[in-house]
């Protein structure tokens, strides 16, 4: 059955997307993957309905069809639809429903781009600090390592014990361009790491388990001077925390299937 892709006040809220520039573009291709998200969270849209075509979602929303194929290229990324040749596109995964009780669907969109930043920067700071960490470096990022495995085992993880994790590593690159970088994206970042760390704390001991196993390895190839492995055991961290967000991951699967 076809779902329209309509909210209540939400050709209001993106009417101005039309004649928008490209940076207005994304912030506005990120509300429209949010009120997407948000249908599916709900169930308004569930898995296996067909959404609406571009042209029927630039006209209900009064916007571009530019903006549209940005927002459904970023949930088509992200797992939750797929589109296919002559027939649609169709909702293909529901992500876990609270994830919307610990922050704004329309948030998701610009965490996830934060994300695909950090992977390849922190990836990098990763592989460089394998190589040029000192002694007291490398003690730095044990200690953060194991001041958040303290709190993920009392269920008190934080943003900022997270974030402290990734910074020591990023300062033993030997570049302060990777730390600053990281800095100038501090908000989406940190709403990122909230969001995940709530649904971690709110989820099963093998998700919590994972996310530290995942930091583990991280500090074990660095502790190691092995730069290769440094630089995918971060990636592969990222790359699942981002799985785990949208409940795409295998740890973050067997969560919902505990819960249904």
């Amino acid at each position: 059955m076809k779902k329209k892709t309509t909210e209540s006040g939400s050709r209001t809220e993106l009417a101005a997307v039309g004649a928008a520039r490209p940076d207005q573009r994304q912030r506005l291709g990120d509300k429209l993957y949010g009120l997407i998200l948000e249908q599916i969270l709900s169930g308004e849209l569930k898995v296996g309905d067909r959404l609406a075509s571009e042209h029927e979602i630039s006209r209900q929303h009064d916007i571009s069809r530019p903006v549209v194929r940005e927002a459904l290229l970023r949930l088509r990324a992200d797992g939750l639809i797929t589109a296919h040749q002559g027939m649609g596109t169709f909702v293909t995964h529901q992500p876990e429903v609270r994830l919307k009780t610990f922050d704004d669907a329309g948030n998701v969109a610009f965490y996830l781009r934060a994300q695909e930043l950090r992977q390849t920067i922190e990836g990098d700071a990763a592989r460089l600090a394998a190589l040029r960490r000192s002694r007291a470096q490398l003690k730095a990022i044990e200690t953060a390592h194991q001041k958040f495995n303290a709190l993920v085992q009392k269920k008190r993880a934080t943003a900022e014990a997270d974030l402290a994790f990734h910074m020591s590593i990023a300062h033993a690159s030997g570049n302060e361009l990777y730390a600053s970088v990281l800095e100038s994206v501090l908000e989406p970042v940190q709403g990122f790491m909230r969001l995940a760390l709530n649904l971690t704390r709110t989820g099963t001991q093998q998700r919590s388990i994972m996310v530290m196993a995942e930091h583990e390895a991280i500090v074990q190839a660095i502790a190691k001077q092995d730069s290769e492995q440094a630089r995918i055991a971060m990636q592969y961290h990222l790359g699942q925390a981002r799985g785990r967000l949208v409940g795409q991951s295998a740890d973050a699967m067997q969560d919902t299937g505990n819960r249904a």
